[in-house]
């Protein structure tokens, strides 16, 4: 597991009515969401009533050389998925948008979420006679789908009779030959908005990817709610609307761009207001407020605001690192925060520093980075952190998924801050972490840091047999 928080996709879907590029439109999408996921991309283009697609591995600017680009075509719809994969899951055919060919026709999917209850379903579907290429939900999704399209009227009609069957979170896309398609789940954990671009229609997990082709916002997809966009304009179905939404807080804290607007809220605001918070819950004579790069650096901006202690920039973080970097040896991990971060001595030498981030996971980049700030001659290092103590794994998407690799599960705070040698530690309390979304009107899932969940976890988690060595297999 990594020392930072992985969110497993973005996704971003249009409907061209204006003559637009739409390959380009999605391939600009995908760059703005890239922060989402770095493990594979895709893009499916439907042109009158046939898909092209083309997904791998790798980053956006690796997979989608301009031949790739050129080969996909033009057409009036497409959708685009970036992945952030676990160790299970970085396989080329766990790359979406997935694209289905069944008897009432061809259909892309790309979803971001997780199905709960996907252990139970497959096993039902493989004893129908369903064949399954990967270990993806949307694949799931789109068997689930096509099995509702034998008796449903409409592509529309069989997504709401199988979101009758599915048990978990997802914010997906559905290109069918006419329709473009967007689903969020009924308690709306993972964020989809709706963009539009003159007499075009956008969606997208992130708004920054709206403005990344000129798209204006014009509301997010309710929790529940099934949008579909054809010739006819945008309509919706909300069968399953009604409850109260439980964003995932983490989008807030860490996930999203800073320039985008969720459930009305700015990311940027909110995470200034997490610093806020950490000034009044958390006060220390300091002479420098600072972030780690660069998801700290909003908090530390809110912290300085309240406090009245400076802002200042005292570590650089190398741009041409991304998350996908690989460290295989105990030399290279003991380096890289030297290879990602670099502390800027005249500014940190004989400072009182407060040194604001945004989580601590396993606690080893928190030491590391510490390490080098008082090896650049810092006095003091006070470590303040925009949200409370992971505790608990998460369910829903990311890559916590086991409590004892998770450093506050197993420390008190003053342990944790003798560990990673710090002077003094605080974390965000639950109580005020729930409130820097002021213009939204949603709950939000804090499961990873009180142990409650909105949805039963009880069987959360399994994994196929065909992921299991035999002498595992129990079925």
């Amino acid at each position: 597991m990594q020392e930072k928080l992985h969110e497993e996709c973005g996704v971003f879907g249009i409907y061209d009515n204006d003559n637009l590029d739409v390959v380009t439109s999605t391939y600009l999408a995908l760059y703005a969401l890239q922060h989402r996921g770095q493990e594979s991309c895709g893009i499916a283009v439907n042109d009158d009533g046939v898909i092209r697609s083309y997904r791998d591995l790798g980053l956006v600017t690796d997979v989608f050389k301009p031949q790739v680009l050129e080969k996909l075509g033009s057409g009036k719809m497409a959708i685009g998925h970036c992945l952030y994969g676990t160790a299970e899951s970085d396989k080329r055919e766990n790359a979406q948008p997935m694209t289905i060919r069944h008897v009432k026709g061809q259909m892309a999917i790309a979803n971001n979420g997780v199905v709960l209850n996907a252990y139970e379903l497959r096993q039902k579907l493989e004893l129908q006679g369903a064949i399954f290429h990967s270990t993806s939900d949307a694949e799931l999704i789109a068997h689930m789908i096509t099995r509702e399209r034998l008796t449903a009227s409409s592509i529309e009609e069989a997504i709401c009779n199988a979101m009758d069957k599915l048990y978990g979170t997802y914010s997906m896309l559905v290109m069918s030959p006419k329709k473009l398609i967007g689903v969020r789940d009924p308690l709306g954990m993972r964020p989809l908005s709706i963009g539009k671009c003159e007499n075009s229609y956008v969606l997208a997990s992130e708004t920054a990817a709206l403005d990344s082709m000129g798209a204006h916002f014009v509301r997010d997809v309710k929790p529940g709610e099934i949008v579909i966009i054809d010739e006819n304009g945008l309509r919706s179905i909300e069968k399953h609307c009604g409850k109260k939404s439980h964003l995932c807080v983490f989008e807030f804290v860490y996930f999203a761009r800073p320039d985008s607007v969720i459930e009305g809220t700015s990311v940027h605001l909110a995470r200034q207001k997490m610093g806020e918070f950490l000034a009044k819950e958390h006060p220390v004579e300091a002479d420098l407020v600072m972030g780690v790069p660069d998801s700290g650096n909003d908090a530390a901006l809110g912290y300085a605001n309240a406090s009245g202690i400076p802002y200042g920039i005292g570590l650089i973080k190398n741009k041409y690192i991304g998350r996908t970097f690989i460290l295989n040896t105990q030399k290279q991990r003991e380096n890289a925060v030297r290879i990602k971060l670099n502390a800027i001595a005249d500014i940190v030498r004989g400072k009182r520093l407060v040194l604001v981030d945004d989580s601590i996971v396993r606690g080893t980049t928190s030491a590391r980075i510490v390490r080098m700030l008082r090896e650049a001659g810092a006095k003091e290092v006070h470590m303040r952190i925009s949200s409370p103590p992971f505790r608990y794994p998460c369910y829903f998407g990311t890559d916590i998924d086991s409590p004892e690799r998770l450093i506050a599960n197993n420390m008190t705070i003053p342990e944790i801050g003798q560990k990673i040698g710090v002077d003094s530690l605080g974390f965000l309390s639950l109580q005020n972490i729930v409130k820097v979304a002021e213009h939204s009107d949603c709950q939000f899932c804090t499961g990873c840091f009180s142990g409650e969940y909105p949805l039963n976890v009880e069987n959360a988690g399994k994994v196929s047999k065909f992921d299991r060595k035999i002498s595992e297999n129990n079925d």
